[in-house]
């Protein structure tokens, strides 16, 4: 006799599954870099003006009593924080936002929040979608310097950070202390490999011990926003209190219920808010940086940078870029040596010869040329997938 039975399947329908509330996620991340620099008071225009010192005086000992006293003089040059902005719409169909049982735009802010941190870090760290109005990012400044460091010596990665020639010492040769350190999150591997002369671990002394990462004292971050790029540097470390940022907007957030979103590209409408009950949430933020790399002691012609990295094993691609700086006449050209050359804030004086050398990766940079006595020269120019070659000539002022 067959046996009935209402089993689960008979009453599925009428079984309720139980909605946890919340959402499974990793918790938004902050920008390593506004963490770690300088903030200046906010802006109150798009551009603000810093006043750097930029040549120090000399003094000289006087020959005898009646000795004659030499002339000295110090200088002061301008450096500019323009502000660039960040911004986001995020278009959302009413009856989603109506049938959603959580906060859509409670969840969405931090979010965008986390990207804004991401575009900044990788923007002023590694030149990534760097806007044109901002100085040469970090990578690129120390590059210029000659504060990068190749891990192909030999050396282990002891000696490529704190030992001789590591990029401490590069740091600490243009008269500057490091003050911290970025790095991603693979390079805890190699500081855990670390081994003392006794062969013990440096950073984590038994199984047990959770690992404190510093080198020599100096913290060092490990970001978690998507904002380090390994195939260019393993590990930056610089006096981040030198490198500055001003906001001129903070992030402000605004819910649209008209309008129109466009294309980018073709500027073909792809929503229309009004007709097509949409919603949408537009976040703006602005800000500006500058490494303003002030006239020492150590870096009297501003030629160092407070910043240094470890190249990875394959170094980025970059191309040689060269200034010739003569007084322009066919026969004979009489070639002008110390003239001072800036790229997007990467500064080089000419040899003997008249020639400065930069090592930049692709991009579009301005230079400015200026001698004392002579008329400066503005420059634009890109560098892609070959060397580039620059003649400059220079007039001397009436």
């Amino acid at each position: 006799m067959a046996v009935n039975i209402t089993d689960r399947s008979a009453v599925e329908a009428l079984i309720r599954e139980q909605i946890v509330s919340t959402i499974f996620q990793d918790a938004p991340k902050q920008s390593a870099f506004m963490g770690m620099a300088r903030k200046l008071p906010n802006m109150t225009s798009k551009q603000t003006r810093i006043r750097v010192l930029d040549f120090l005086p000399t003094a000289y000992w006087v020959d005898g009593d009646t000795g004659m006293k030499q002339t000295s003089m110090q200088a002061w040059d301008n450096v500019y924080l323009t502000a660039a902005e960040l911004a986001v719409i995020v278009p959302i169909p009413e009856s989603v936002f109506d049938d959603a049982e959580i906060d859509i735009l409670g969840e969405i802010t931090p979010r965008v929040n986390e990207a804004i941190g991401q575009r900044v870090d990788a923007a002023i760290i590694f030149g990534d979608n760097r806007p044109r109005e901002w100085q040469a990012d970090i990578i690129t400044l120390a590059r210029q310097a000659g504060n990068n460091v190749s891990p192909s010596s030999g050396k282990d990665y002891y000696d490529l950070t704190l030992g001789e020639g590591g990029v401490f010492s590069k740091v600490e040769d243009d008269g500057y202390a490091v003050t911290g350190a970025i790095a991603p999150m693979t390079f805890k591997s190699k500081l855990r490999g670390l081994r003392d002369s006794n062969k013990q671990p440096i950073f984590t002394h038994n199984m047990q011990d959770s690992s404190k990462y510093a080198l020599d004292g100096v913290p060092i971050q490990f970001p978690e926003n998507g904002s380090f790029m390994p195939d260019i540097a393993q590990l930056v470390v610089g006096d981040f209190s030198k490198a500055v940022y001003a906001i001129r907007q903070d992030i402000t957030v605004k819910l649209l219920t008209e309008g129109v979103i466009q294309d980018p590209n073709t500027k073909d409408i792809v929503y229309n808010l009004a007709q097509q009950d949409m919603i949408a949430l537009r976040v703006v933020f602005r800000m500006g940086w500058a490494l303003p790399n002030p006239a020492t002691r150590l870096n009297e012609d501003r030629t160092g940078c407070t910043f240094a990295y470890l190249e990875p094993g394959t170094p980025a691609v970059t191309q040689k870029v060269t200034f010739t700086v003569t007084d322009g006449k066919e026969s004979s050209p009489t070639a002008y040596e110390d003239v001072r050359i800036n790229v997007d804030g990467a500064i080089l004086k000419t040899d003997s010869a008249g020639k400065a050398e930069f090592n930049l990766r692709k991009g579009t940079y301005a230079a400015k040329i200026t001698k004392k006595g002579f008329v400066p020269v503005t420059e634009t120019f890109t560098v892609d997938a070959s060397a580039v070659n620059k003649a400059i000539t220079l007039v001397a002022q009436a």
